[in-house]
């Protein structure tokens, strides 16, 4: 039996990526709880050809294999960083070129980071309709980080940190086998 897969994708072209670091701290610790492969990607390892593709036919391997990654995966994990209230443009683009069939139903951990606390909604007032397009699950907790939530591109604050173990937990519903691998390791 093939070994379930946690995507995460991270909307930022920044490196170091705040947005990163969240999106890959919470594939890390789903892929510990529930014995997931993993990997995470941002907007640079889809590469040049998304900007300038009308459709997922136009564009290059590269990014055609990161979507392939985003669509197969078991769970997915979205981040995005907070540009004047939403998501940036590149993002949605990427998740545009992306069938509304090929996310239905699949569990989806959504998480955003921004500069302050103003921002916060943003998961749900863009992400979560997103989403909710799609038909995926969204997960009910979804997770913000301001930037004293960080430091040296690590999460720093015990409330972010206790925020992504509740989502993380709530996969529970969808791979319950993680509960005895946790129990396991315990």
């Amino acid at each position: 039996m093939a070994a379930l897969r946690v995507v995460g994708i991270a909307g930022s072209f920044n490196r170091p990526s705040k947005t990163y670091v969240l999106v890959e701290d919470v594939a890390d610790r789903a892929a510990r709880r529930y014995g997931f492969e993993r990997t995470v990607y941002d907007l640079s390892d889809v590469g040049p050809s998304l900007g300038s593709a009308l459709w997922r036919k136009d564009l290059d391997d590269q990014a055609k294999g990161v979507i392939d990654a985003v669509v197969s995966a078991d769970a997915l994990i979205v981040g995005s960083p907070t540009y004047k209230g939403s998501y940036p443009g590149l993002f949605k683009h990427l998740i545009d070129l992306i069938d509304p069939g090929e996310l239905r139903a699949k569990p989806i951990i959504i998480t955003a980071t921004g500069g302050g606390d103003r921002h916060a909604l943003m998961v749900e007032h863009q992400l979560r309709p997103l989403f909710g397009f799609f038909m995926s699950h969204t997960l009910p907790t979804a997770v913000y980080g301001s930037d004293r939530d960080f430091e040296n591109y690590k999460v720093s604050s015990e409330a972010l940190s206790e925020r992504i173990g509740e989502v993380v937990s709530e996969l529970a519903a969808f791979f319950p086998a993680g509960d005895a691998i946790l129990a396991a390791a315990e």
